[in-house]
């Protein structure tokens, strides 16, 4: 099976931006949106073979979260045991032998001023997805707004402490990578240097591919040795996030 995150940055946006042919390139059987950015009905799109759902911030034109699916799930669930409900951030589907979820991570904000709300929403999430993976094993993608490690942005150092680069949100994907998680990518490429999700919209940076890998797949650890590929989509455009992609024997 072929999953798919990617942060659109603006659904009504990015149809304008080639998100159709982004769309049937990719040919996966889940693709996964976050920062929609859009109330239902906003937009259409409706792809052959495909369903589609959606999970709306109450504030109009914030965050956000959609799943197009080739596969119909057993069920849907929002939020998180319900809470964090409010900014359409996490949606998770249920099928026979794994669960998807996919989460749209707040950013802890200029002088890290959300950090106390980030963090919180890391502690829920990490609860939330071993609960998960006491049922059955679990796929958690999405803009996780973090970079793990130095070898996840092009300037580490200028960084350090920055949204984003904070110790403590480093520490807090440790934790969930150390509670029986695998970050897909990096299990296939440990050493793969200049692979980033991220561009910010100044100075160039895509261009000169300065940029952060803060777009994942995550999956139990009991799946790691059923990965087949993980990539990043660094030449599709129509936001400041490229996809990202997993392909997994389930």
């Amino acid at each position: 099976m072929k999953f798919v995150s990617w942060n659109v940055n603006g659904f009504r946006a990015v149809l304008n931006k080639g998100f159709d042919e982004a769309f049937i390139s990719l040919d996966a059987d889940f693709v996964c949106l976050q920062e929609t950015k859009m109330q239902p009905g906003q937009a259409q799109y409706d792809p052959p073979g495909y369903e589609d759902y959606w999970h709306s911030a109450q504030r109009k034109g914030y965050s956000g979260t959609a799943v197009f699916t080739r596969h119909e799930p057993k069920s849907i669930v929002f939020g998180l045991e319900e809470n964090h409900m409010d900014e359409g951030r996490v949606m998770t589907l249920e099928y026979q032998d794994f669960y998807l979820v996919n989460a749209y991570v707040p950013n802890a904000q200029p002088e890290l001023a959300r950090l106390p709300y980030r963090e919180a929403f890391e502690d829920d999430m990490r609860a939330y997805l071993m609960a998960l993976d006491k049922k059955k094993p679990v796929i958690y993608c999405g803009d996780l707004n973090v970079a793990h490690q130095e070898i996840d942005l092009k300037y580490p150092r200028q960084n350090r402490g920055n949204p984003g680069f904070s110790d403590q949100e480093r520490a807090k994907m440790t934790a969930l990578l150390a509670s029986g998680f695998t970050d897909t990518f990096r299990h296939l490429y440990p050493d793969k240097t200049e692979a980033y999700s991220w561009w910010s919209y100044r100075a160039n940076a895509r261009a000169n591919n300065a940029g952060w890998r803060i777009d994942y797949f995550l999956v139990s650890n009991r799946l790691r040795d059923k990965i087949q590929a993980a990539d990043i989509k660094s030449q599709i455009y129509g936001s400041d996030h490229c996809p990202v992609t997993l392909e997994i024997d389930l």
